[in-house]
C-alpha cells in the first residue's frame, strides 16, 4: 500500500517529521512516543502503510511483533525496566488515534504512576532523546 500523504507516520518515515530512531530494519522503524506513558515508551510502525490490525500483513505484523522483543530486551537490559506492555489499539474505539498501524512498547518500572489507557501529554524532549539513545545501546 502507498505512504499516505496525511499520515504522520508515514511522515516520519519520509524524513518530513523529526522523530528519534531506536531501531528498524527492512520491514520496520522503531522510534520514541513524544508522549510518552513511561521511561523508554517506543512505538513499532510497518515501513509500509496499512490503517491497523485489520490491514497489516501478516509479513509485515510478525516483523513488527519481532521488532517489538528486541525493543522489550533493550528496556529491561538498558533501562532497568521490570516489565513491559505491549499494545495495539485498532479503531478509535479502542483508543487508535493514529491510523497506521503502530504498537507500543511501553517499558514499566516497580510503582511506575501509569495506569491504561494513559492521557497522553507531551514528555520533555531531552529525556526522550535520552532514553532514546539509551534504547539504541
Amino acid at each position: 500500500m502507498p505512504a499516505d500523504p496525511d499520515c504522520i507516520f508515514c511522515k516520519i518515515l519520509a524524513g518530513e517529521l523529526p522523530s528519534t530512531i531506536v531501531d528498524e530494519d527492512e520491514r520496520t522503524v522503531s522510534f520514541m512516543d513524544i508522549n510518552p506513558g513511561t521511561r523508554g515508551h517506543a512505538l513499532v510502525i510497518p515501513r509500509e502503510h496499512a490503517k491497523d490490525l485489520l490491514e497489516i500483513s501478516p509479513e509485515d505484523l510478525a516483523a513488527c511483533s519481532q521488532a517489538a522483543q528486541r525493543l522489550a530486551r533493550k528496556a529491561s537490559e538498558n533501562l532497568g525496566a521490570t516489565g513491559v506492555n505491549l499494545v495495539n489499539s485498532c479503531g478509535a474505539a479502542a483508543w487508535q488515534t493514529v491510523f497506521h498501524f503502530h504498537m507500543h512498547v511501553i517499558p514499566r518500572y516497580e510503582n511506575d504512576p501509569l495506569q491504561l489507557p494513559w492521557i497522553p501529554k507531551p514528555g520533555d524532549p531531552d529525556e526522550i532523546k535520552a532514553a532514546g539513545e539509551d534504547l539504541k545501546r
